[in-house]
């Protein structure tokens, strides 16, 4: 016999768990106190929504459920944020939230909340455990939706009564959900269709991919002559490198690489959904009908038709899709044409406004970082120049959210950097972005998750400056920001920190910051003009007029 607290933590390390993010609260201490012997890693964070967003990038990272405990009400609430970017970006992910006892609900407790109600729409699952024997049960079936077909969220809350209540029952076994595989007769109509294809397409994204997925993604590109993309912030799912590469469907694309979207007669989605940002506002395919031959291929059934009306649909992952597809007589200049295209569009980046040309800055990170160096950001229009320049080599070296959530920089890295400590793990955050969940540096520091932070600082909410001069231009209206010393925040933190104000300081001080072996920010002054590779802040807002 053991109490419901100690049977959940029991749970959690046979489904592997091997680390959780939390931020804690009165409301589950019955497993705080199991936590104590246990041998999951619990990371104390500074705000639940950094919490869940740890989380989520651990799930992004692994492929199984991240973990984040929140308390009730502020601690839901908060971590919203992080299972709203696990829904969107398809994340296996639970979140277990302390609720108010069994003998208080429905009467507005103290900060209760009815979860189903609040998560109804935003997570795969929302349940409460009213019985301590129930637990094993209900985590089993929590790892396997979270897991199955489009994987997501899972919410659990914990009545902390339940929590202390003695449990008779045991730890079920380890999870391994289903791996839905492509019918013989799709795939030899798939065959038929690249047979007569004159100008094919892949674009890739999604999530439940793996190494292996990824390398015979390659084999299968290279032995029928496809061009490749990888959709919105999913660009480690192909080597940049790769003379099949075709670039980046995501915000800002190469308008080469569109049109050729645009002009394939067979478009074969692997493991996307294409959605608002790569479709580019839902305007490259017609809805329901898409105009073309669409080959569409993802693990989650639901998503089949959802949008788009495929010429074939596959219900399957995309690995066993990829290791049943037919290779290709091999040949053809399509793939070469497509990443000559690419490098013309991020092999030189284009002068912009002020002293700090970020363009350069990346260039010079892609060319001194290692293969497995893992990139994070946020949201903001700094990460157009990372989509463009960086070059992506290999599996698992991006976590980026596709929701466009603020803020998710810094705690993905963290998460990063503690699942891969001897790799590096580059942040890059906007001034606005960084100041979401900047707190949570205290939690590098705390764990020594020496990660690097450049933080690029041009004294706005710069994306919506952009959009506000598009639509409003000259009217600038509640995005102007006075900055800290993100260089002195670091050191007030105990991480490292340094400052930039021209390109060619940058190299000697990220050199400082790895030497030191801390949490390291790196505090890049850029010029509020510089606001996109292409145009400048100015340009955009006359172009209006």
């Amino acid at each position: 016999m053991t109490d419901g607290g100690q049977l959940l933590v029991d749970c959690l390390e046979v489904q592997g768990v091997e680390r959780l993010f939390c931020v804690p609260g009165e409301s589950y201490l019955a497993v705080l106190n199991a936590l104590h012997d246990s041998s999951i890693e619990t990371v104390i964070c500074r705000q639940e929504g950094g919490a869940a967003m740890m989380a989520e990038a651990d799930g992004k990272l692994t492929g199984r459920p991240g973990i984040a405990f929140v308390t009730r009400g502020p601690g839901a609430t908060n971590a919203a944020s992080g299972v709203h970017v696990a829904q969107q970006d398809s994340t296996p992910m639970i979140l277990f939230v302390g609720q108010v006892g069994r003998d208080m609900v429905g009467r507005d407790a103290f900060q209760e909340v009815d979860y189903r109600r609040f998560y109804g729409t935003m997570a795969k699952w929302v349940d409460e455990i009213h019985h301590a024997d129930r637990i094993p049960e209900i985590v089993s079936h929590a790892f396997h939706v979270a897991m199955s077909g489009r994987p997501g969220p899972v919410v659990l809350a914990l009545p902390e009564d339940m929590l202390r209540d003695a449990a008779y029952a045991v730890p079920g076994p380890r999870v391994a959900v289903a791996e839905p595989a492509p019918a013989p007769a799709d795939l030899a109509r798939l065959e038929s269709m690249l047979n007569i294809a004159e100008r094919p397409f892949v674009i890739v994204g999604g999530s439940r991919w793996s190494e292996d997925a990824v390398d015979s993604l390659r084999a299968f590109a290279e032995s029928w002559d496809l061009p490749v993309g990888c959709s919105f912030r999913r660009q480690m799912l192909f080597d940049h490198e790769h003379g099949h590469y075709a670039g980046d469907v995501g915000l800002g694309i190469n308008p080469a690489l569109l049109a050729r979207i645009r002009d394939a007669d067979l478009l074969l989605l692997i493991g996307a959904r294409f959605s608002e940002n790569p479709s580019q506002g839902f305007s490259v395919l017609g809805m329901p009908d898409p105009g073309k031959a669409l080959v569409h291929v993802h693990p989650g059934a639901e998503e089949l038709g959802r949008i788009y009306c495929p010429t074939l649909a596959i219900n399957a992952t995309p690995g066993a899709f990829l290791a049943m597809a037919s290779r290709g007589p091999g040949g053809g200049a399509r793939g070469a044409a497509a990443h000559a295209d690419y490098l013309a569009w991020s092999d030189s980046p284009p002068r912009t406004p002020g002293d700090v040309q970020m363009g350069e800055i990346v260039t010079w990170l892609r060319g001194h970082l290692d293969d497995d160096a893992i990139i994070t950001n946020g949201a903001g229009n700094y990460c157009t120049w990372i989509h463009r320049f960086h070059r992506f080599r290999r599996f698992g070296t991006q976590v980026a959210p596709t929701s466009g959530s603020m803020g998710y920089g810094l705690p993905a890295a963290i998460a990063a950097r503690l699942r891969h400590p001897h790799r590096a793990v580059v942040c890059f955050a906007g001034d606005g972005c960084f100041q979401m969940t900047g707190q949570e540096f205290a939690a590098a520091v705390q764990y020594g998750a020496a990660i690097i932070v450049i933080v690029v600082d041009n004294g706005m909410y710069g994306t919506i400056r952009m959009h506000q001069e598009r639509e409003y231009p000259g009217r600038v209206s509640a995005t102007g920001l006075r900055n800290p010393d993100f260089a002195q925040l670091a050191r007030a933190y105990g991480g490292h920190g340094e400052s930039v104000t021209t390109t060619d300081q940058f190299a000697a001080a990220f050199e400082r910051a790895v030497a030191s072996a801390l949490p390291a920010i790196i505090h890049v002054a850029i010029d509020p003009e510089a606001i996109t590779p292409g145009r400048s802040l100015s340009e955009i807002r006359d172009a209006a007029r």
